[in-house]
Parts: structure tokens; sequence; C-alpha cells
């Protein structure tokens, strides 16, 4: 069985623990942002009492064109994560896009992410569950948009048998049609019956797909975390920055970084709820 709680560095997410935020501009554009980012956010996290770990990509694998911008690589990319970890005491995690990455991304960072679209890839789960099995990090594994939750019991199994069972799964939208995402909340209480924390992206799934670049929904990334928070996930994964109209990835479905306390601070209000009622 997956183990839960999870240990994220000195963070724990799961079953009874207060709401975990995973939060972090989509991609590392430059040192100086990651730097801005990672010390707004650890100091919300000491102001609001929240569990909170720094997400950011060195590298974006799924652009829309060759021309988009992908980030510094996977050598720069952990150099920063690192000196994010040294200096706020966040942990830290990034996106794993091929098997050879998940080794030296596991020295680093404290969970790795297994995007979306890569969910299905065995050799890939495999190496990121190994590697996190030798160093005692997580694995997160988002949901595709092109599967059932159901399905996902297959992932948690691939997690568990390449020795790891410190599993989080990520709802973030299902495709419908095109160019929609929609969200089915069963999706939460469906996956946390496989025994993993479960996590609602609710950035990406306010994306708006197709066309020469990718859309978003910006406004309705409050409703759909409040509507996943009263559900009952374990955490919300959403991806900020100080001027998303400017950012060069996903800028559209990106949450403004002055917003995020107001933000949290609604969706500490539904916990709170779903706790005083004796919500399980």
């Amino acid at each position: 069985m997956p183990a839960n709680p999870v240990q994220i560095g000195p963070l724990q997410c799961g079953r009874g623990l207060p709401l975990l935020f995973i939060a972090g501009p989509c991609v590392i554009e430059t040192e100086e942002l990651i730097t801005e980012v990672s010390n707004r956010l650890a100091e919300i996290a000491v102001e609001l009492h929240v569990p909170l770990v720094f997400k950011s990509s060195f590298d974006k694998a799924n652009r829309t064109s060759i021309h988009s911008f992908r980030g510094p690589g996977l050598e720069r990319g952990l150099e920063i994560l690192a000196r994010v970890k040294e200096r706020t005491g966040l942990p830290v995690t990034t996106d794993i896009h091929e098997p050879h990455q998940a080794e030296p991304a596991a020295v680093v960072c404290d969970m790795l992410q297994i995007p979306a679209f890569l969910a299905r890839q065995t050799d890939l789960v495999q190496a990121v569950a190994e590697a996190a099995a030798r160093h005692g990090r997580v694995v997160n594994v988002k949901k595709p948009q092109f599967v059932a939750p159901d399905d996902m019991q297959h992932a948690v199994s691939k997690c568990l048998e390449s020795g790891t069972d410190q599993v989080l799964l990520t709802e973030r939208g299902t495709t419908f049609g095109y160019g929609r995402l929609v969200n089915d909340f069963r999706c939460i209480p469906i996956m946390q019956a496989f025994g993993c924390p479960v996590i609602y992206d609710c950035t990406h799934s306010v994306q708006l797909p197709g066309g020469s670049k990718t859309g978003g929904q910006r406004d309705m990334i409050p409703t759909l975390a409040r509507a996943a928070v009263a559900a009952g996930c374990d955490g919300v994964f959403l991806e900020t920055h100080p001027n998303p109209d400017q950012a060069l990835s996903d800028g559209p479905n990106m949450l403004k970084l002055d917003d995020v306390p107001r933000f949290i601070r609604q969706l500490l209000r539904i916990r709170q709820a779903l706790n005083e009622d004796g919500f399980d």
C-alpha cells in the first residue's frame, strides 16, 4: 500500500493533515525571478502557517511551438533549485521528462513530478520511482487528461513495484472535445481510495489547449480550487508569477503572486469548515 501521509522533506501531506500547497513559476526563467518568487512564498508559508513546496521546471519539453522558451536545462536548473532550498528552507520539486534526469533531480529535489502527458510511460515512472526510493523522495504523478481516475491505480502500482511507497497523485482536468478541460471532482475520492494523498492542480485545469499557443482562464482558478478543497483534496498545486502576462510559459493560467495570500486564506477557511464538521 502507498504511504499516507507522505514525507516531503520536513513536511507531510495526507489524511487528516493541513492542506499542502505546491507553488511557483511554471518554468525557471531567470534566477532573479526564482529568488523573488521563492522568497515571497517562504514568507507566505510562515505568515499563514501552511506547508508549502516550491515548484519550477528546469525544462518545459511539452511546448506548442519549437520556438517557445523551455528553461535553463537540467544542470543549471538544479543548481538554482538547490539554492532555493538552502536559502528558504522550502522543499522543492520539478518536472522529470526523461529517465536519465531522475537520478540527478532526486539528489536535489524533495519531490519528483511526472507530467500528465508522460504518466503512462513505464520506463519514466520506473526510473523516477527508483531514484525516489534511493534518496528518500516523493513521486507526484499527474493524472493525464486522457486517463480515467480509476486507471491511475496502475501508475501507483508501478511506483510500488519500483521500490517506493511515497506517492502523490494530482488531478488536473480531463479533455472534453477539442480545446477544453473539465474537472470531475469525483476524481479526488476515487484516487484517494488507492491510499495516496491527492493534490488538485487548479492552474493547469484552466488551460485552453490548441491554437498557436495554449491559453487559459485565470479568473476561474479560485472557483475550481474552492470546489476541490470542498471535495476533500489533500493539497493544492498552483503556478504563480509576479506578472503572469509577461511570463514565458503558461502565463494565461498562472495566478498573480500578489493574489496568493488571499487565495490561500479562502481555501483554509473552507478546509477549516470541513474539519469542524468532522469531514473525513
